[in-house]
């Protein structure tokens, strides 16, 4: 799930930055342990997530606060992988990364605020009691897939979690969306007849 500045023919960069904030890192994660290990990967994610914020920064002139949070997480732990030489943290980041969003999402219901909104509003236009679901499904999701991370890193070789992490949480995430729609669909049409909470 990203987060643009705008509409894309306004911004400095376009859905193509948006892209490579988003799985520039992930790449270089990647390629770094297959000529390698986790320890080089986890180098590799440090460098290209400083690199990417630093681009979305000259280009923007800010960091959107999902790749922020996300790159902090990233920052810490694989900090911590390296200091210590354990690659725990790094194989840990994914789950933290997940249940943060979670807690996020669910302090926003908490505090009766819509943040999934304020972050989809340019995208989707739905009734707030049709978002206020949306949340849920997604706190769910974020919940669901700390979870799997969390088994699979226990028990999957590193090569398979490397894999899974790179190529199943994404299509994880796109499967999610997609199973989504009908529901969404359905609300913006509510919305468009004036379904909207005042």
């Amino acid at each position: 799930m990203s987060v643009t500045d705008g509409p894309p023919g306004k911004q400095r960069g376009g859905r193509a930055l948006d892209l490579l904030v988003e799985y520039g890192p992930l790449a270089a994660f990647l390629l770094a342990f297959w000529r390698g290990d986790l320890m080089l990967a986890t180098q590799a994610l440090l460098a290209a997530t400083l690199a990417v914020l630093l681009l979305s920064l000259a280009l923007r002139r800010r960091i959107p606060p999902m790749p922020l949070v996300t790159a902090g997480v990233v920052l810490l732990f694989g900090g911590l992988t390296l200091y210590f030489r354990d690659e725990t943290f790094i194989k840990m980041k994914p789950t933290i990364v997940y249940l943060l969003f979670a807690a996020a999402l669910g302090a926003g219901l908490w505090l009766r605020r819509l943040w999934l909104k304020s972050l989809l509003a340019r995208a989707l236009t739905l009734p707030d009691a049709a978002w206020r679901v949306l949340t849920l499904r997604f706190i769910l999701f974020f919940l669901a897939s700390a979870g799997v991370n969390e088994i699979l890193w226990r028990s999957l070789s590193d090569e398979l979690w490397v894999t899974f992490k790179v190529f199943g949480f994404p299509l994880l995430g796109i499967l999610f969306m997609l199973s989504q729609l009908p529901f969404i669909m359905r609300h913006m049409d509510k919305a468009a007849d004036g379904g909207r909470e005042g």
